[in-house]
């Protein structure tokens, strides 16, 4: 025994043909002396094993045509998924890129689903929606592969940022290509990690080229371990092709990371011995010569290579020719089953957009009574009941902690629940907003408080490509309730960054539910709404009716989503508004009942999804429209009010539908400016009778 032990950790030290790796932590350095008997080597070996011989055969696969799109294989990196996730257990969770094969298939991934999914068919991890760039299997704590360059990351976390929430022990690993390290959810991820200590591990695998272009020119830093020491955390730099010096640093990562140690972050170096993605061509950026040489490094045969010549009796090498047979049969069955999975259901195309979950019936509001209360306090008579109901809602965002919120949304609240409930953030939309889109996926119900949109925009791709589509590709195994709030609107001369609305851009996003309110009645019953589901909602705000009093009932209630608000009856004109123009709208129509003029007016309340159908009952009563939208046209909010209602209502119209919108133009500071480019009360009756002389 004591000769099998010496021979397995001799297997485990570097290749000196690879430049010595070095460490900038107290850590243990990466010795890879680590496999403790040879049941766990030969474990390392048949997953390294399977992730390659399933990667040829989607390469052949490819060739062949069976791959509809891009197949981005794991060839060479093998020891780095196999490594990292031998350290994991099942309720772990990892995030991935677009190279995500070997993480999937490391992480317990069948080779039958991961074939299927390539293949595009229903038996495929993701369905048919995600084929080689987007697979997802959350029922093995494999939470997504991406294709977008860093997402992981912030993702990664998020959902360390649960498991401190629900004091828990498990731990999030993000996988990521060395040219994340030069995006900005990088920085903002690392650094959110580590003042928040999240048991999260960062694996960078350094491949040596983003795409096309050479890490050695993208980067002033020639290594990527190093970088780590800006935000405080551990930094490891591991020779990405020894599997035993991967295992050991993971292992001591993962261990830190679990015992409340905080994150860490892992480089591994590596190369991919085949193209960026299948198909592409490979040498004019990098040689035969330097390809071969890498080839001459692989993982597989050198784990392989040092066991056979350490060993006495040939007793592993009869091993890895068992694993090698049983691994070929495995993979060769799976392509089997593959090929002959059935295609998805083309009607199957739209659904999940949003979550299909059973829910309990919404009953009616109440009626608003007579307590009086403003617009900010009935939102957080909402939050503060739903926080102490349901201990998974945390809110995050710059100034919510104790001082309570740029508009006193959360005053009060962290004395309530504390930091970490109420967490104040660096000053970093898309790491949050990325964060909470993990923090969803990983069991939480993250309250985003943005201040004003204009800054959430720099979280745009983490909102549209991420958090609205993480229920569809996932077929509605994920879901995601995070619910986004801030400001809109023109006032206070607050000038071009603090005044936009941006609810029309949204709303052109499935998967996304945008909820405008104009009272504090519905504020809180759309917010009791939101708090209660489980799709994504931005919560759009209008800041000059933040401090408008109504009535509230005192009670909870819920408004559901979709369901527009007659807000006064009429017999001449319908008028639909949002927000302010609410209340702009309404004064009109009181001083036009004075001339005899009867205005209806409708308030959508959420513009995703739309209620036309109560719009459409009111122009079969009232035949002439006007719709009102502080935001510019074209493409605003009232050109799909309007286009919809001549789609529908046609023949119930006596006159042609007006708009009447704010001026194309950002929104400048000069309070004489800043009124020319919004509808006021003068242009909302002008431009009734107008419609009305049709």
């Amino acid at each position: 025994m004591r000769r099998r032990v010496a021979v397995l950790r001799w297997l485990g030290q570097k290749d000196k043909s690879i430049s010595p790796m070095t460490s900038n932590t107290s850590l243990s350095p990466p010795t890879g002396a680590i496999a403790n008997d040879q049941a766990r080597l030969l474990a390392l070996y048949r997953t390294m094993q399977l992730i390659r011989q399933c990667e040829e055969q989607l390469a052949r696969y490819h060739q062949r045509g069976l791959i509809h799109g891009a197949c981005h294989t794991y060839v060479g990196e093998e020891a780095i998924a196999t490594g990292v996730c031998a350290n994991l257990r099942r309720d772990d969770v990892i995030f991935s890129t677009h190279r995500g094969h070997g993480h999937a298939l490391a992480k317990g991934l069948e080779p039958a689903q991961l074939i299927a999914e390539l293949f595009g068919r229903e038996s495929g991890c993701s369905r048919g929606r995600g084929g080689s760039m987007h697979l997802f299997a959350p029922e093995i704590g494999l939470l997504g592969t991406s294709g977008i360059v860093g997402p992981s990351i912030l993702q990664a976390a998020g959902a360390g940022y649960c498991f401190r929430l629900l004091k828990t022990d498990r731990v999030a690993v993000a996988f990521f290509g060395d040219g994340a390290v030069n995006n900005g959810a990088f920085h903002e991820g690392l650094n959110m990690a580590s003042i928040w200590k999240l048991p999260v591990l960062f694996v960078c695998e350094n491949n040596q080229f983003a795409t096309e272009v050479p890490f050695a020119y993208a980067s002033g830093i020639a290594d990527v371990g190093r970088r780590a020491a800006n935000y405080g955390l551990p930094g490891v730099e591991v020779d990405g092709n020894d599997v035993l010096a991967v295992e050991q640093a993971a292992r001591e990562a993962i261990q830190r990371a679990r015992s409340g140690g905080g994150a860490t972050l892992l480089e591994c170096k590596t190369y991919r011995t085949r193209p960026h993605a299948e198909g592409m061509g490979d040498f004019g950026y990098r040689t035969r010569e330097e390809v071969e040489a890498w080839k001459r490094r692989c993982p597989i045969n050198r784990l392989r290579e040092s066991a056979r010549g350490a060993a006495v009796n040939g007793e592993l090498d009869e091993s890895f020719d068992a694993i090698d047979r049983e691994i070929a049969e495995r993979v060769a069955e799976a392509s089997s089953a593959a090929e002959s999975a059935a295609w998805p259901d083309a009607a199957s195309a739209v659904r999940y957009v949003y979550c299909e979950a059973p829910a309990p019936p919404v009953p009616p509001p109440p009626p608003p009574g007579d307590r009086q209360l403003g617009f900010v306090a009935a939102t957080r008579e909402a939050l503060q009941h739903e926080m102490q109901r349901n201990p998974a809602i945390f809110v995050m965002g710059e100034g919510i902690g104790r001082r309570g919120g740029n508009f006193q949304t959360t005053e009060g609240l962290f004395e309530l629940f504390g930091p970490e409930r109420l967490c104040d953030t660096p000053i970093c939309e898309r790491g949050f907003v990325g964060l909470s889109c993990g923090a969803a996926m990983a069991g939480a119900r993250p309250v985003i408080d943005f201040m004003f949109i204009d800054f959430i925009n720099d979280a745009y791709g983490e909102i549209v490509n991420q958090i609205a589509k993480m229920q569809y590709m996932s077929s509605g195994r994920l879901k995601m309730p995070v619910l986004l709030r801030g400001c809109i609107g023109v006032g206070h001369s607050a000038a071009t960054h603090h005044s936009s609305s941006f609810y029309s851009v949204y709303s052109h996003i499935p998967g996304l539910r945008v909820v405008v309110p104009s009272t504090p009645y519905d504020a809180k019953g759309l917010l009791f709404h939101a708090l209660r589901r489980h799709d994504p909602v931005l919560f759009l705000e209008h800041r000059e009716l933040m401090a408008v009093k109504g009535p509230v009932p005192e009670e909870p209630y819920e408004i559901e989503f979709g369901r527009a608000a007659v807000v006064r009856e009429g017999s001449d004109v319908t008028v639909v508004a949002l927000a302010l123009m609410v209340h702009r709208a309404l004064a009109a129509a009181k001083r036009l009942a004075e001339r005899g003029v009867s205005v209806e007016l409708i308030d959508p309340r959420t513009v995703s999804p739309l209620d036309l159908d109560t719009v459409l009952r009111s122009v079969s009563k009232t035949g002439r429209l006007l719709v009102l939208d502080e935001t510019y046209g074209p493409c605003n909010i009232a050109s799909e009010i309007a286009a919809q209602v001549v789609d529908r209502g046609f023949d119930d119209l006596d006159a042609p539908i007006k708009r009447l919108h704010g001026a194309f133009t950002p929104t400048p500071y000069s309070p004489p400016l800043e009124k020319a480019v919004a509808p006021q009360g003068e242009d909302i009756e002008r431009a009734i009778l107008e419609l009305l002389d049709e």
